[in-house]
């Protein structure tokens, strides 16, 4: 089993449904990774389109399959409102190490509901060598 630190650039959304009629709406994004939650700052104002550039990182396992970005509308004095989310597969992030920004598809009762741009970096914890050299303390040494 690989352990590491997933790092996840939210960078912004375009083509979001507004879910304020009389205003842009203010989202922010709640980023689940397993039990692990994290959440960006709000994007006052900036509608379908905001943008964030905030980094999160999470401790992982590869056991943790995919990320679930979901993005809120902030609403004083009423309950924030859904606007939709978007869930990112990691397989293929264990095995590449990184994937650029990319688009990702935001769905809401299964409908297309804008993108997210998100870049992803996964670093491997090297539990066996604790960060001492091969050749220190090692077998290597007993020829």
């Amino acid at each position: 089993m690989v352990h590491g630190t997933l790092e996840v650039l939210l960078i912004g959304a375009k083509g979001l449904e507004n879910t304020d009629y009389l205003c842009n709406m203010d989202p922010y994004a709640i980023l689940k990774c397993r039990s692990q939650e994290q959440r960006s700052s709000i994007a006052s104002g900036k509608g379908s389109d905001p943008e964030w550039n905030e980094s999160f990182v999470f401790t992982v396992s590869d056991r943790a399959t995919d990320l679930v970005i979901k993005l809120m509308d902030s609403d004083s004095g009423t309950a924030d409102d859904f606007v939709g989310e978007a869930t990112i597969p990691l397989e293929a992030l264990y095995t590449e190490g990184s994937i650029p920004p990319t688009a990702y598809n935001v769905v809401k009762d299964e409908h297309y509901c804008g993108a997210i741009k998100v870049g992803l970096s996964f670093t491997p914890e090297d539990v066996r060598g604790r960060g001492l050299p091969e050749d220190v303390g090692g077998w290597k040494q007993s020829h």
